[in-house]
C-alpha cells in the first residue's frame, strides 16, 4: 500500500509542478545530440533526464506499425524526443506494431495501478528505478528472462529480475576549472557541509534526480544522517537554480564554484559549447553515495498478452545498437559491457558506486517531508 500512495504522491507533485511551469517555469531538456531527458523526475527523467528533454511533460500517443504483427503497447516516462528514435528502429528492424503512450514516470504508474487487470500495457518504461520498484512491489511486473537481464550487470537489474536496467545516469560534481582542480575537492559528497564551502555550492532542489539521491542517502546514512547532510548544505548557504542544466551553466559563469548535476548535461553543454567550457564533473570516490548511478529501466506487466513480444522489445533496448544510440544521441550511460562511448566519459567499470537496491529508491514521499522539513523545499 506504501507504493500505491507513494505514487499518487508523485503524480500530485508533478501536477503541481506543471501548474507552476504553466505560471512562467521552464521544463528543462535531455542531454545529446538529439536531444533527451533525465532524470527524474521534476517530471520523470529528471523530472526527467531529467528535465532536459521535457521528458515529464504532457501525454501523448504515437503508434507506429509494419505488416500484421501483434500491436506492442509500451508506457513511456521517457519522451518521444529521447527515445522514439530507438524505438523506431526496433520497429523497423523487427516489423511489429508498437504503441507508446507518453507521460511522466510517476503518472503512468499511478494509471497503471489504476487500470489494474484492464490495463493495455505491455511493457513500463520508467525514467527511474524507483518508480520500476513501487511497481513491482505491487506484484504488476513479470520475471524477466535471463537472456534480457544477463547482458546488464546485476547491480542496475531488479534483484528480483523484475526489470532491466537501460541506460544510466551518474551523480557528479561540476566544478568551475578556474576556480578549482578536481585534486581540491573532497572525496565524499558528505564533506561539503564543512563551513569553506559556504556560498559556492549551487543546486536544484526541486529536480527528482537531487531528490533520488536524497533517497539514497536516507538508505546509506539513514535518517538522521540525511538530515544532518541536507541541514549542513543549507547552513552554507547554496544558490537554488531550476535545474540540472542552469545549475551547470552557474557553474561554467563562476556564479558558483560546484554543483550538484547528473553527468550527461555537461557532455550536452560540450557538444553545443566545445571544450572551453568552464566547468566539468568530478565523481566523489570511494564508492560514495554522491556517485550514485541511477537507471532508466523497463519490465513487463503481468496482465500483458504479448510477453514474447515485449521481451524482444526488451532484447533490443539491451543489445547493441540501442545501447549505442543511448551512448551517442543522450550522452547517457550504455549499460552493457563493449559499446563505444566519448573519452571523456569516465567508464563505468571505473565508478565505485554504493551498494544500494535501487528499486529502494522509490520512497519519494519520505523524502519530500525531510527536506520540506530541513526548509529545502
Amino acid at each position: 500500500m506504501r507504493s500505491i500512495k507513494l505514487l499518487m504522491a508523485m503524480a500530485m507533485l508533478v501536477a503541481l509542478a506543471a501548474f507552476t511551469a504553466a505560471c512562467g517555469g521552464t521544463e528543462e531538456g535531455g542531454g545529446g545530440n538529439g536531444g533527451g531527458g533525465d532524470g527524474g523526475n521534476g517530471a520523470s527523467e529528471e523530472s526527467a533526464m531529467e528535465e532536459s528533454m521535457a521528458e515529464e511533460s504532457g501525454m501523448e500517443e504515437e503508434a507506429a506499425s509494419s505488416g500484421e504483427a501483434e500491436s506492442l503497447t509500451v508506457y513511456s516516462g521517457r519522451s518521444a524526443e529521447l527515445i522514439g528514435p530507438v524505438i523506431d528502429q526496433f520497429i523497423e528492424e523487427s516489423g511489429m506494431e508498437v504503441q507508446v503512450r507518453y507521460g511522466d514516470t510517476a503518472e503512468l504508474a499511478a494509471t497503471i495501478l489504476e487500470e489494474g487487470e484492464n490495463s493495455p500495457a505491455d511493457i513500463y518504461f520508467a525514467q527511474d528505478a524507483g518508480a520500476l520498484g513501487a511497481v513491482a512491489q505491487e506484484d504488476l511486473l513479470t520475471e524477466l528472462p535471463e537472456e534480457v537481464l544477463s547482458p546488464v550487470e546485476d547491480r542496475f537489474n531488479s534483484p528480483d529480475g523484475e526489470w532491466v536496467g537501460i541506460s544510466g545516469r551518474a551523480r557528479v560534481v561540476s566544478y568551475n576549472t578556474e576556480a578549482l582542480t578536481e585534486e581540491e575537492l573532497p572525496d565524499s559528497i558528505l564533506d561539503f557541509t564543512d563551513p569553506e564551502w559556504e556560498g559556492r555550492i549551487g543546486w536544484a532542489p526541486t529536480n527528482g534526480s537531487l531528490q533520488a539521491f536524497v533517497t539514497a542517502l536516507r538508505i546509506t546514512e539513514g535518517e538522521d544522517g540525511a538530515r544532518e547532510w541536507l541541514e549542513g548544505i543549507q547552513a552554507n548557504n547554496p544558490t537554488v537554480y531550476e535545474d540540472n542544466t542552469t545549475t551547470l551553466e552557474a557553474t561554467a559563469a563562476g556564479e558558483v564554484d560546484v554543483g550538484f548535476v547528473n553527468h550527461y548535461y555537461l557532455f550536452r553543454a560540450l557538444d553545443e559549447q566545445g571544450e572551453g567550457f568552464g566547468a566539468r564533473n568530478y565523481y566523489p570516490r570511494d564508492g560514495d553515495v554522491g556517485a550514485l548511478i541511477n537507471v532508466a529501466g523497463a519490465g513487463i506487466l503481468q496482465t500483458s498478452d504479448n510477453v514474447e513480444e515485449a521481451e524482444q522489445f526488451l532484447g533490443y533496448m539491451v543489445g547493441e545498437d540501442a545501447q549505442q544510440y543511448f551512448a551517442d544521441e543522450t550522452f547517457e550511460y550504455p549499460l552493457v559491457e563493449g559499446v563505444e562511448t566519448s573519452d571523456e566519459l569516465v567508464p563505468l567499470s571505473e565508478i565505485e558506486t554504493p551498494e544500494i537496491d535501487l528499486s529502494n529508491l522509490d520512497d519519494l514521499e519520505g523524502t519530500l517531508e525531510l527536506m520540506e522539513e530541513t526548509g529545502v523545499l
